[in-house]
């Protein structure tokens, strides 16, 4: 797990890494609106995890039933700063989560931070931004390789700390772990800087998930080098 500032005086991004038994999980969020705001929402969405993981799991719950549980929650726990505070325009973020137990893995996802899974040296798939961008391709009017540069790159269509009438995070359908050889979940300001042929590439060369990662965040501050990086951070899982 890394996570920088990049050239950005606070660092809005939040990931953790947990563990309840043999149940791992595993969040990344990307706060949105400036000091004492978005980190304070980012750290939020972490927080929730890291409690839920500390409670003993239901007999009966599921991977995915525990993600949009947890992310509900993290919902409101924002909400209700934003209402202490008297503050709502900036207390927001991203969020993507992976559950992984008993063999099967599952993930859910708002707005624009990213889970890639990899198999066969390939992306397999990515979840898809809540995005201006991501929108305009899925319309066809821009390719995918302009996500990255485009002027409304930076416009999100979902997040936690907005009101909603439906929960606007997607859920994934579970996948068998054994289908998967490697996850990376990652804010805008990592993958803006690397491109999927280059993970790929890096994956293969790489024998563990921390060298994996440590080379894809030296292709990132290569890249990103003569431009004024935002906050990066990224997890990286090998099955």
């Amino acid at each position: 797990m890394l996570s920088e500032r990049g050239g950005r005086e606070i660092n809005e991004d939040a990931a953790a890494c947990l563990r309840r038994e043999d149940e791992y999980c595993f969040v990344v969020a990307d706060g949105l609106g400036g000091h004492g705001q978005g980190d304070a929402a980012a750290q939020k969405v972490t927080e929730v995890f890291e409690q839920a993981l500390a409670a003993p799991a239901a007999e009966d719950e599921d991977g995915g039933a525990f993600l949009a549980a947890t992310l509900d929650r993290a919902q409101q726990e924002i909400l209700d700063m934003q209402a202490r505070e008297k503050s709502s325009l900036g207390m927001k973020t991203t969020a993507v989560a992976l559950s992984i137990r008993d063999g099967r893995c599952r993930w859910i996802h708002v707005g624009d931070s990213r889970l890639y899974v990899f198999a066969g040296g390939r992306v397999l798939t990515r979840t898809l931004d809540h995005s201006v961008p991501q929108m305009l391709v899925l319309a066809g009017e821009i390719k995918e390789k302009q996500i990255r540069r485009h002027p409304d790159r930076n416009r999100l269509l979902r997040a936690l700390g907005v009101e909603w009438e439906t929960p606007p995070y997607v859920l994934a359908e579970e996948k068998k772990l054994a289908d998967c050889q490697a996850f990376l979940l990652c804010t805008d300001g990592f993958w803006e800087w690397i491109k999927e042929k280059k993970m790929c590439a890096l994956l293969k060369k790489s024998a563990t998930a921390g060298e994996w990662l440590e080379a894809m965040r030296r292709a990132v501050l290569k890249a990103g080098a003569k431009h004024d990086m935002d906050n990066y951070t990224a997890i990286a899982v090998r099955c």
